[in-house]
């Protein structure tokens, strides 16, 4: 329904009153002496109309007039003609800017993310004055791009500053800046436009309404989601290259070719059908560190480029570097008989670290594992008491106990809780249970970006475990876990990201999901509310100034021609 957002404008009607006196007035003109009136009755007809007071005379040129001050006081006016279901003011618009927004729709057409500004710049070019946006672009992270305004200049220039992301995007993220921004800012729905490549559910509490504008998926493509190296014993790499595709794509040929230090070492070329995930392999020898890139060439259309290439860097062959305390023999004896693990001292930094001593602690390791020793955010939490114990359960997925049992091992360690205290609070603090005593846990760890730390809260020599074939087994399983986090004997290509380096652009590898282009129908929240996407332009607010204007230029191109008509024909 048409409503009108100046309406202090339509004061201007009141010039409708000056307009018709003009033509009531009676005009002054010289006077002449000449020999015949006969020319001059026109004159005369006018001189008796502009007469005051007398009966008014029909006049299509003062009609056009008026009807012309008419469609000027309503473009003043600001009319808008309304369909949003809101009465709000403010409007948060969020744009997905995550990698498959970069997909085409077919060769040399438009991306997601173009499709998605479309709808948006309609929606800036119809802005009422009495109605602010605010845009908010989001991938793996969210960020304000404008704050609320009805500027159009400074929405369509961030706006077009806008460019894809190669990370996966996170709705959630969004979500909750936009919640943010309802504590300063009150409005009651939000605009989302995303080609739907986001899980389908999720819990977070809605406050407001969402408007899911669904763009279409892009079209059919493949690309790389996965790419891993393994040393084998020689010292040669085994690069591992897996391809995937969208849900629609036609099958199709490319070629996959490998490059080490710039150097083409590899090509082989693969068909790829719907539904299917070749995997290839590469060998490759190197004593010294390399960089290799792997990349996909498709043959056809492809309608995402950013998964196309992916990057590994191969470290250079090196001893696994340890530290364990002489007073550990066990731990000692066992390191010994796997190849490839150098015990010292005399470093600065270790890939792993075995002790039961706090001092040992301070210096860096990549992997650390300690004996009968409580960590120090723990103390108030856990005991340690001189009892007999077992475990009751351990975690056999975990790669730390992969092989490991403890059936029938005695300890003669007893970790116990504090009062009032149970494994939700060991969670909270980021560890996780590996095994269990009946009385507390027995095994915990915890993994940071730069380190990984396995807690035995008992002390092996105290206990039947080292006379078990479990404790050599756990000993490999921590040198695993060394190996992996030094990038010594696997490698894999790092996932795209804000914290990610990358040698160039399309260096790192894309994730499989965007790969996938999948895209959902409908959003689940909290709560079992669903948002259905929309797949169709939604109607925004249309401002009905600028066809009045045009209607009023038009209006007084006819009177001009009506003026200059009557002229010709006088």
């Amino acid at each position: 329904m048409p409503t009108f957002t100046a309406l202090s404008s339509a004061w201007l009607l009141l010039l409708t009153i000056p307009l018709v006196v003009f033509y009531f007035l009676k005009l002054r003109r010289p006077r002449h002496v000449i020999p015949s009136l006969v020319l001059w009755r026109q004159v005369l007809a006018d001189q008796r109309v502009n007469s005051p007071f007398q009966r008014f005379k029909r006049n299509i040129l003062l009609l056009l007039q008026l009807l012309l001050l008419l469609l000027l006081v309503l473009a003043a006016m600001q009319p808008v003609l309304r369909h949003a279901t809101s009465a709000a003011t403010r409007l948060p618009v969020l744009i997905d800017v995550s990698a498959s927004m970069a997909a085409l729709d077919k060769p040399g057409g438009q991306s997601r993310l173009d499709a998605a500004k479309a709808r948006v710049r309609e929606l800036i070019d119809n802005l009422p004055p009495d109605q602010q946006v605010s845009l908010i672009a989001f991938a793996k992270t969210a960020r304000r791009l404008t704050a609320f305004t009805n500027s159009k200049s400074e929405l369509r220039e961030a706006l077009a500053a806008l460019q894809v992301e190669d990370v996966p995007g996170d709705l959630d993220e969004a979500l909750r800046l936009a919640q943010a921004l309802g504590r300063s800012e009150t409005f009651d729905r939000v605009w989302l436009l995303s080609d739907g490549n986001f899980p389908a559910r999720t819990q977070f509490e809605l406050s407001f309404n969402v408007e899911f504008q669904r763009v279409a998926p892009g079209g059919s493509n493949f690309g790389l989601t996965a790419c891993n190296a393994r040393r084998d014993l020689a010292g040669a790499w085994e690069v591992f290259i897996q391809l995937a595709g969208s849900a629609e794509a036609e099958s199709t040929t490319g070629t996959v070719e490998l490059r080490q230090n710039g150097t083409l070492v590899g090509s082989e070329r693969v068909t790829l059908a719907k539904g299917s995930a070749p995997r290839l392999s590469f060998r490759l020898t190197s004593r010294e560190a390399a960089e290799v890139e792997a990349r996909y060439i498709p043959e056809g259309f492809d309608s995402l480029a950013s998964d196309n290439s992916a990057s590994l860097h191969l470290p250079a062959p090196r001893p696994l570097s340890a530290f364990v305390p002489e007073s550990l023999t066990s731990a000692r004896h066992a390191l010994a008989a796997i190849e490839g693990v150098e015990l010292t001292d005399n470093q600065s930094g270790y890939d792993l670290l075995i002790t039961d001593r706090d001092a040992d602690l301070a210096t860096p390791a990549r992997v650390v594992a300690t004996f009968a020793l409580i960590p120090e955010d723990l103390r108030p939490l856990i005991t340690i008491e001189k009892a007999n114990a077992q475990a009751i359960d351990w975690r056999r997925d975990s790669p730390a106990l992969q092989h490991v049992s403890f059936d029938d091992v005695l300890l003669a360690d007893d970790p116990r809780f504090a009062p009032g205290i149970t494994d939700t609070r060991l969670r909270e603090l980021g560890y996780a249970i590996l095994a269990d005593a009946p009385r507390g846990p027995l095994i915990i760890e915890k993994t940071d970006a730069d380190q990984q730390r396995v807690h035995l809260l008992f002390h092996p020599d105290r206990s039947t475990f080292v006379y078990r074939v479990g404790y050599p087994v756990f000993i490999s399983n921590l040198v695993q876990l060394a190996l992996r986090r030094g990038q010594l004997s696997e490698v894999a290509a790092a996932q795209t990201g804000p914290l990610a380096p990358r040698a160039g652009k399309d260096a790192a590898l894309l994730s499989a999901a965007e790969t996938s282009l999948a895209a959902v129908d409908q959003i689940e929240f909290a709560e079992q509310l669903k948002v259905t996407a929309a797949t169709t332009t939604p109607r925004v607010d249309r401002s009905l100034w600028w066809p009045i204007a045009c209607a009023a230029l038009a209006l007084l191109a006819v009177e001009w021609w009506w003026f200059n008509r009557r002229a010709v024909r006088a």
